[in-house]
C-alpha cells in the first residue's frame, strides 16, 4: 500500500478545510471461490485487500454535504434535508447518508475528501469500499454506535435503492468484515461467518483484467437466478425439505434431471458443486494444502464455463494458457462473468515470468495487453493512523 493517497488526503483536507481530519481505509475484495453461490443461499469464501479507498473526516457544522473525490477530481455537495439519488460516484455516498437518516440515526452536515487505489471496473468492488468507508466514518464521527454488521447491511441498501443495483451481501461483508491473512466463509442464508487461513508461502495471488466487459453479464444474471429457481422448484415437488440449491444434493438432482427442461439440470449442477469445492476449499487452507486448493480454482472455472455458461473466450483463453505453467497451481474467472479477471495462483519467483507470458500470448491473440495486479489479503474497514 502506497502512503501517498491518505498523505495527500490530508494535506488536501487541512488546505482545504483548515482542519485535521478523522482518515478511514475502506479496503476492495476478492472471492477465492464460491461465484453464483450467494443469491442461491450457499457459501462465498471473499478476503479484503490491500488495494483500498482511503477517507477523510470532519464536522462542518452545515446542513450540507461537501465532498470531494481525488481521483475525478471533482466537487459536489447536497443538503441533508433533501437527498436525491444520481450523480455518478455521488450516488454511494448519497445513499448511505440517506440510509443512516432514514434509520434515526443523527447524521450532521460534514466534508469529505477521498481517492484511492483500487482499480475501477476490474471486479474488485470499489463502490462497496467507498460505501462501507463512507458509513464507518460517519458511525464514528457521529458516535452513532452501529456494529459492523448493520453498517454492512446499510451499504447493501444503499445499493439497492439509490444506486438500482440489487446486489448480494458479498461484496460490502468481505470488505467490512476482512481479516489479515485470512479468507471469510460467509454463509448467504444465515450471514454466519468463520475465517480461514491463507499462508500461501512462496506463492501469491495475481489478477488478470481481460480488459473487457461484455453486455451479456446483466440478463444471463436474470435468466441463471430464473433457471436456478426453476430447479429449485421441481426439487421442492420431491423433496419438500428443499428451499434452495444449497439444501440439494447431486443425488436428489439425479432423481428430477429427466424432468428438468433446457439448462436447468447443468445451472443446478454447478451450484451444488460449487458449494462442495467451497467446503473442500476451506478445508485444504486450513491444511495449507495449496496444490489441492489450486485443483479446486480450476474446477470452479470449468463449471462457471461449460456448466454455468458465465465465462467469455477471454477469461477462458487465459486461464487455459495457465494449464501448462508448471509455476501456476490454480485459476479460475472471478465474479458474474462475462469478462474481467481471473485469479491465479502463481510461485512468486515466477511472477515476471507469468506476466511476459501471458501479456504475449494474449496479445496475439486479441491485439491487446491485459492488465496484471498483485493483492494480498488485509484487514477490512478501519480507522487509518
Amino acid at each position: 500500500m502506497s502512503l501517498a493517497i491518505p498523505i495527500q488526503i490530508q494535506e488536501q483536507f487541512i488546505q482545504k478545510y483548515a482542519t485535521e481530519p478523522l482518515m478511514v481505509r475502506s479496503p476492495g475484495r476478492i472471492n477465492l471461490i464460491g461465484e453464483h453461490t450467494d443469491y442461491n443461499q450457499g457459501f462465498v469464501l471473499p478476503a479484503a485487500i490491500d488495494k483500498a479507498i482511503y477517507l477523510g473526516f470532519a464536522k462542518n457544522g452545515l446542513n450540507q454535504c461537501r465532498i470531494y473525490s481525488l481521483d475525478y477530481q471533482e466537487e459536489a455537495s447536497f443538503f441533508l434535508d433533501n437527498i436525491q439519488p444520481g450523480g455518478g460516484w455521488l450516488t454511494f455516498i448519497k445513499g448511505v447518508t440517506s440510509t443512516l437518516i432514514q434509520k434515526g440515526h443523527s447524521v450532521q452536515g460534514f466534508d469529505c475528501i477521498f481517492g484511492g487505489d483500487i482499480p475501477i471496473g476490474a471486479g474488485l468492488s470499489s463502490s462497496a469500499a467507498l460505501e462501507n468507508g463512507l458509513g464507518f466514518g460517519l458511525n464514528t464521527l457521529f458516535g452513532l454506535g452501529i456494529d459492523r454488521l448493520d453498517l454492512v447491511k446499510i451499504s447493501q441498501q444503499a445499493e439497492h435503492e439509490f444506486a438500482g443495483v440489487k446486489c448480494g451481501i458479498m461484496d460490502m461483508f468481505a470488505s467490512m468484515m476482512g481479516k489479515q491473512d485470512h479468507a471469510i466463509r460467509l454463509d448467504c442464508r444465515s450471514l454466519d461467518y468463520d475465517y480461514f487461513p491463507v499462508t500461501l508461502g512462496d506463492c501469491q495471488f495475481l489478477l488478470c483484467d481481460t480488459q473487457v466487459s461484455h453486455t451479456l453479464a446483466d440478463s444471463a444474471y436474470n435468466t441463471r437466478r430464473q433457471e436456478c429457481q426453476t430447479g429449485v422448484d421441481i426439487l421442492r415437488q420431491h423433496y419438500p425439505a428443499i428451499n434452495s440449491l444449497r439444501d440439494a444434493s447431486m443425488d436428489e438432482l439425479e432423481q428430477v434431471k429427466d424432468i428438468l427442461t433446457g439448462k436447468v439440470y447443468a445451472r443446478c449442477a454447478y451450484v451444488i458443486q460449487e458449494n462442495l469445492r467451497l467446503i473442500a476449499s476451506c478445508e485444504a487452507l486450513e491444511n495449507g494444502d495449496l496444490d489441492s486448493f489450486g485443483k479446486l480454482l480450476y474446477g470452479s472455472h470449468d463449471g462457471l464455463s461449460r456448466s454455468y455458461e458465465v465465462s467469455c473466450t477471454e477469461l477462458d483463453y487465459l486461464v487455459e494458457l495457465t494449464r501448462s505453467l508448471d509455476f501456476v497451481l490454480g485459476a479460475r474467472m472471478m465474479g458474474g462473468g462475462f469478462g474481467g479477471c481471473t485469479l491465479n495462483l502463481v510461485k512468486k519467483q515466477e511472477k515476471e515470468t507469468f506476466i511476459t507470458d501471458i501479456s504475449a500470448a494474449y496479445l496475439r491473440e486479441f491485439g491487446r495487453l491485459p492488465k496484471f495486479y498483485e493483492v494480498q489479503i488485509q484487514d477490512g474497514t478501519s480507522i487509518w493512523e
